[in-house]
């Protein structure tokens, strides 16, 4: 997926050199270049834009101005040919801050900050949209993605969630409760004091089931709900 791309200045030279240097990122997509601010906010605001090169010194309003305007902000790296305003425009969170004459390594270097950043968007979003439940423990909240329980144990007034790459999670809650919260078509009631996601199961015997890394036992009472899963 290309990331899509503005560029805004009042000197045509220098928005040829931004598309120029673009052109030289296939993961790039320039969209629009504008000479004036006021347009391109309109654009903003009617478009999907994922990165914007504004020059900060601009007639109307400025580069500053313009991005602290936007209720939705894409990712910023500020131009201009004067340091003076480097604070001002990372305390707006830009990605770089270019001063002109902007030369085709730091370009480079910006780009690489961009994707570096857009990538980790990205990955926060797949994993914002991921099934996912919350606990409290250790006095805050955790949330937990269903893909990365592993299996659920019940411990008296306390279960504990055993997850992929990371310490099991133990947390105030009855098995019942958290059996209640998940979804029945993705995990199992298998004993008293567990819980499995039906997807890891490897193999299921008369007493046992096999999941990667552990056996855990078949409760009399969930047989039959067990023997109904393997539709017999």
């Amino acid at each position: 997926m290309p990331i899509r791309c503005i560029a805004i200045d009042d000197e045509p030279l220098a928005l040829e050199l931004i598309q120029y240097y673009v052109s030289l990122h296939s993961d790039l997509q320039l969209l629009a270049t504008f000479d004036d601010a006021l347009q391109a906010r309109q654009y903003l605001q009617t478009h999907e834009v994922d990165l914007l090169f504004a020059d900060i010194n601009m007639p109307d309003i400025n580069g500053l101005q313009l991005v602290e305007s936007l209720s939705k902000r894409p990712m910023v790296v500020f131009t201009t040919a004067y340091k003076k305003f480097a604070y001002e425009g990372f305390e707006l969170q830009a990605i770089d801050y270019l001063l002109k004459p902007i030369g085709p390594e730091r370009f480079a270097t910006a780009i690489q900050k961009v994707k570096d950043a857009f990538l980790l968007q990205q990955q926060k979003q797949t994993q914002a949209e991921k099934p996912s439940i919350y606990v409290r423990s250790d006095y805050k909240m955790l949330r937990i993605v269903l893909d990365h329980i592993q299996y659920i144990e019940g411990l008296e007034d306390y279960i504990r969630i055993h997850v992929d790459g990371s310490r099991p999670v133990l947390t105030l809650m009855s098995l019942k409760a958290m059996e209640e919260t998940l979804p029945a078509d993705l995990f199992i009631r298998i004993h008293r004091s567990y819980i499995i996601p039906i997807k890891r199961i490897v193999t299921i015997q008369a007493k046992e089931i096999q999941l990667p890394g552990i056996s855990l036992p078949i409760g009399k009472k969930y047989q039959p709900a067990v023997l109904q899963l393997l539709g017999k």
